[in-house]
């Protein structure tokens, strides 16, 4: 007989699922009356590689403790992108936060993650195959992680889009070959709508 679950099964299986990108490690000193006293700030990229993503920071004594209190912090802040096809974004995008400029592009399938250091791990994290990124502003992976989840918020699905206007999915997004047959009509030609479409 099965064994009914217990209530925080579900959520157990959900975090083991997550992956964990660890970005940056920092060392700070602080001066004491004995010396310097040492300590560490790490910033970690969690995601469940399905369209959810989060950051977070932690500073401790030691190296572990640090990933660790990030990576609570990271799961507690976790967004939610409206990828197309589930291997890319649905638009261009810029994003910035203080000096962090970035820049996100669609790709096609087969282009993979085209991304340097902390927004390679972002992209990882979040499941996505195709995109191509460029940091015009500070390369600060604090400054640039925030920047890239700055844009990452801004990301809008026709789904959303046709909700906010009131409008179908259909009108928002028009079918390649639709404009096709409409440009071929404009002009005047005899072909057939169907041969145009093959093309």
């Amino acid at each position: 007989m099965a064994r009914p679950e217990r209530k925080g099964q579900g959520r157990d299986r959900e975090e083991s699922e997550l992956v964990e990108k660890l970005v940056h490690i920092n060392r700070v000193a602080k001066v004491v009356k004995g010396g310097r006293r040492f300590g560490f700030a790490a910033l970690v990229v969690v995601g469940d590689g399905r369209g959810r993503v989060g950051f977070g920071k932690g500073k401790a004594r030691e190296v572990p403790e640090a990933i660790r209190k990030a990576t609570e912090a990271a799961k507690k802040n976790m967004i939610r992108v409206p990828l197309r096809e589930g291997r890319t974004l649905h638009h261009d995008i810029r994003g910035r936060h203080g000096a962090g400029k970035v820049l996100l592009r669609t790709a096609a399938a087969g282009t993979g993650i085209i991304a340097g250091g902390p927004m390679r791990a972002v992209f990882e994290a979040l499941g996505v195959q195709d995109v191509v990124t460029k940091s015009q502003g500070s390369a600060n992976p604090y400054n640039m992680i925030r920047a890239t989840f700055n844009a990452l918020t801004l990301q809008n699905s026709p789904r959303q889009i046709a909700s906010k206007r009131g409008k179908k999915v259909a009108d928002i997004v028009a079918r390649r070959g639709d404009i096709k047959v409409a440009a071929v009509n404009d002009e005047g030609t005899d072909a057939a709508p169907e041969a145009t479409v093959a093309e």
